[in-house]
């Protein structure tokens, strides 16, 4: 197992834990924001799912099955009878069928007149006569408008996800660059969730990986401040990032109040648009400082330049007469959808995104496009001005739908020829090209899931592999993780990590911890097997009983979780797989170990070997982000702040005064009152903290 994480991979992108002890030695770096709450951390968007596509393609149902009279009539005398006691204004319905799920959810501008249609007995296509076949309740809500009845029937098929509509699988919120308002010294720092903290918002951005490059390249450029409040107030000299020239040292006065709040001003400048005036002012200080011989503050100009074009050529296309706009372009292929997002914001491409909305093969673009469109602003802001590939039926009521959510006019037009037909274009082409690189990734994982059914004797390939990892130091924080994958890849909204809980665990006993995390997944999934449900997937989703189990560790980790499932009566039911690390833990050279077999040795370049250990990287990476987190979190809550009355100043002249937190500790009653600025009352409270008497 992992039993030292802590700094052997991705110290590249992670920053420094927070301590409440500042080395006297070397600088430090400053820690991101906390996880929780809205602010972003470094941690956070190690385990953040790739934003740029969607783990898997979604099932394509047949829609060319037969229905049969007798059952396509029954849904019609249902719907019929739903017709009588219809009204003729606007409004929802939806369409039940005998278990009570909801298979479809549709608005009208005359409800009536919409469900007497699907009552005719002929001219139906597939999809809607296998939907009128299954459907034995309708239930009807009215609106006072049809403007309501679309953003109410949005709403509706994000929460139920009936079957026959177009789903929006992936709706995560957007990132956004926020510069705080409420320090005197304003933050950068990544930002999603409600817009509740005092300050400048800048975004939507398309993924975490957008907003982070583009915070490095304006701390470079601007030299603001990332650090948090909390770290800022107890400074006493520069850290690292003001060493390698991407922070201008505000917290020790490196730059005064004036000098800091232009800097900031700057930055502001240049996020809303205005980064041409920038570049100019910037490239005239440069000019100035070289007449005048100060060659350091001039290089110093010249790398600030330097990082705002690197922004802008990251950027790639950026547009010369569109100030704020979204692009949306749909391509399909082989009963596929893919729908590419470009956002544009203040005339800068803040990036783009691939979505893979669930629609069965009888949409048409501009049926899957409208639909989508409803979906992914339900609780987004939408901008001034939407651009689409293809005309959509009700353009003009979706625009006075999103008016209304926006409190500004909205735009949604299909441009025929100008910029805006090009930037549409672009956007089209990165359709085609996401699908095409989603269909292939496809194909290669179902080969590959067939060459690991060969290798291991399965009967077929499996269609969801678990893949179980725990990490701890010296068994504090210790945290278990599973990870899934499937004929599309990584499951990544079905991954789970486990807090380990167990009491009378022995620290560092992997053993122990593998049982608990083992006996608290298959609990749940034994007692729906014994109810009868078998934990039954929704149509979009993945199947939720494993296929393949597969352990980090040998024979002995894998004899405990045979032990575990035994002891729940699954043993026959779940395949398990043992991977060992080779020697001195060398990728390429692992053993694979399965129950009353001998052990298995693959060949190193075989690409189920590969394979495997992707699976085991994967679930080594989320399991070290999930006990990072659990770690960094007992070092920011075990400090300083939990002390009442003991706030910023006293905090950082404790620090300047011992040095670390575990001399504070350590320190006595009297050594603590000798701290200037603690009173004997402060150092009481201080002592008793660290030394709780008993009861």
């Amino acid at each position: 197992m992992n039993q030292d994480p802590a700094e052997t991979r991705d110290t590249a992108a992670a920053p420094l834990a927070e301590t409440e002890s500042p080395s006297p030695v070397s600088p430090e770096l400053p820690p991101r924001p906390a996880p929780g709450g809205q602010d972003i951390d470094a941690a956070t968007a190690a385990l953040t799912v790739d934003e740029d596509d969607e783990a898997r393609l979604p099932e394509i149902e047949d829609d060319s099955a037969e229905v049969a009279d007798g059952t396509l009539a029954v849904g019609r005398d249902a719907i019929e009878q739903a017709v009588r006691l219809a009204p003729t204004s606007p409004g929802v319905y939806r369409m039940l069928n005998a278990a009570h799920d909801v298979l479809y959810v549709g608005k009208a501008k005359n409800v009536k007149k919409r469900l007497a249609s699907y009552a005719r007995p002929t001219g139906h296509v597939m999809r809607i006569a296998r939907m009128i076949a299954a459907t034995v309740t309708v239930e009807i809500i009215s609106t006072a408008t049809e403007t309501e009845a679309l953003l109410l029937e949005a709403n509706l098929i994000k929460q139920l996800r009936p079957r026959f509509n177009v789903l929006l699988r992936d709706d995560k919120s957007f990132p956004y660059i926020l510069i705080t308002g409420d320090h005197w010294a304003p933050q950068i720092l990544k930002h999603r969730g409600a817009q509740s903290r005092p300050g400048r918002y800048f975004g939507p951005f398309a993924s975490v990986g957008a907003v982070n490059r583009t915070i490095t390249a304006l701390q470079r450029a601007f030299l603001v401040r990332s650090c948090t409040d909390s770290f800022f107030e107890s400074r006493t000299r520069p850290c690292l990032l003001y060493q390698i020239r991407r922070c201008s040292g505000p917290c020790t006065g490196e730059v005064d109040f004036p000098g800091y709040t232009e800097l900031v001003r700057e930055a502001k400048d240049f996020l809303s648009g205005r980064s041409r005036a920038v570049k100019q002012e910037l490239a005239v200080e440069m000019e100035k400082a070289s007449n005048e011989l100060e060659f350091e503050t001039a290089a110093l100009y010249r790398d600030r330049l330097a990082a705002l074009s690197a922004i802008q050529s990251q950027q790639g296309i950026n547009p010369r007469t569109v100030e704020e706009a979204d692009v949306f372009a749909i391509y399909q292929e082989g009963g596929y959808s893919c729908v590419e997002v470009f956002f544009f914001r203040t005339g800068q491409n803040w990036g783009n995104r691939a979505y893979f909305p669930r629609a069965e093969k009888s949409f048409t673009p501009e049926e899957v496009l409208a639909s989508f469109l409803a979906q992914f602003y339900d609780d987004k802001p939408p901008p001034k001005l939407i651009l689409l590939s293809h005309d959509i039926e009700e353009s003009e009521l979706l625009a006075n739908a999103l008016c209304i959510k926006a409190g500004h006019k909205v735009e949604v037009s299909t441009p025929k020829r100008g910029e805006k037909k090009e930037l549409v274009a672009h956007a089209l082409t990165n359709a085609r090209e996401a699908l095409g690189r989603k269909l292939a990734d496809t194909a290669t994982q179902t080969r590959l899931l067939q060459g690991l059914a060969t290798t291991l004797g399965l009967a077929k390939p499996p269609q969801r592999i678990e893949v179980y990892d725990n990490s701890h130091i010296q068994g504090t924080n210790a945290v278990g993780a599973m990870i899934v994958a499937g004929p599309d890849g990584f499951i990544k909204n079905q991954y789970r990590k486990f807090n380990i809980r167990s009491e009378g665990l022995t620290p560092g006993d992997d053993y122990a911890m593998m049982r608990e995390v083992l006996e608290r997944r298959f609990k749940r999934l034994a007692a729906a097997k014994a109810e009868g449900d078998a934990a039954k997937p929704k149509d979009d989703e993945a199947p939720q009983w494993p296929d393949l189990v597969i352990i980090d560790g040998g024979r002995g980790q894998l004899n405990a979780a045979r032990g575990v499932l035994a002891g729940l009566g699954l043993g026959a039911e779940v395949t398990l797989l043992g991977v060992a690390k080779g020697p001195d833990r060398d990728a390429g050279r692992e053993t694979l170990f399965m129950p009353e077999r001998e052990a298995i040795k693959l060949e190193p370049r075989d690409p189920v070997l590969y394979f495997i250990q992707r699976l085991r990287d994967e679930a080594h990476r989320f399991v070290i982000g999930s006990h990072r987190k659990l770690r960094k979190k007992d070092i920011r809550e075990a400090g300083l702040q939990e002390i009442p009355g003991i706030g910023p100043s006293r905090k950082r002249a404790l620090l300047h005064h011992f040095g670390t937190l575990k001399e504070i500790e350590r320190a006595s009653l009297g050594d603590l009152g000798k701290v200037p600025g603690i009173s004997a009352e402060s150092a009481r409270r201080i002592f008793d903290f660290f030394h709780p008497g008993p009861g």
